[in-house]
């Protein structure tokens, strides 16, 4: 079946584990996770793919391991299409409504040794600047870890020093749960974000790139 949007028992779903995180829950009502969360994101993300490439659903479960909150369970359902390692689209439903973004997630060292040289140097920081100016005219809020100082070896008056604290960067704009949530027209919301994102994913990719290390 195709995507006919998010029923309200998605964001019921949500609700409740927000309230009752742990596996009898989850167990309990893994039927309708699978039924209004995962197969209509999966509907979704099948649709998009034509135009964007595939997405990889990421799983229901917390790596708890090194977390000092022990609570078993995502309370959001995510979607990820990979351009490079962590560099991407992305796509999630929870009890707040969607969440559509675009841009850099990863935060290893390599790659931001190259995101702050990149925006540094004018020929490919001032481009950089120009598209999240467009991005934040256009309503998308810029996201992603930074530093509350500036970072060591950069001047706290250089003109893109916000851009510098930036660990990682990624734009993204989130939809309330309204009743057109419910419908197909959130394949068209999702589609207009992510095109927005495209010349931020790009000069990522370019610039950034795909982290050197080994991935797990």
């Amino acid at each position: 079946m195709g995507f006919t949007g998010f029923p309200d028992e998605a964001f019921l779903f949500y609700e409740g584990l927000e309230a009752d995180n742990s596996k009898a829950y989850f167990t309990q009502h893994k039927q309708l996770y699978e039924d209004a969360v995962r197969a209509p994101m999966l509907a979704l993300t099948d649709e998009l793919a034509a135009e964007f490439g595939s997405a990889h659903l990421f799983r229901p479960y917390r790596d708890v391991r090194f977390a000092k909150d022990k609570s078993p369970y995502k309370t959001h359902q995510g979607a990820f299409v990979e351009r490079m390692p962590g560099i991407g689209l992305y796509v999630e439903i929870s009890s707040e409504g969607l969440f559509a973004a675009g841009g850099c997630y990863t935060q290893a060292s390599d790659q931001v040794a190259r995101y702050r040289a990149a925006v540094d140097e004018d020929l490919t920081g001032k481009p950089l600047s120009s598209i999240t100016d467009a991005l934040v005219s256009a309503g998308y809020v810029l996201e992603g870890e930074r530093l509350k100082t500036r970072p060591r070896g950069f001047d706290e008056n250089h003109p893109r020093i916000d851009l510098l604290r930036h660990k990682s960067l990624y734009a993204g704009l989130a939809f309330e749960p309204e009743p057109w949530v419910h419908t197909a027209a959130v394949h068209g919301r999702v589609a207009d974000a992510w095109r927005a994102f495209a010349p931020l994913v790009e000069w990522m990719c370019t610039n950034v790139r795909g982290s050197e290390l080994p991935r797990r």
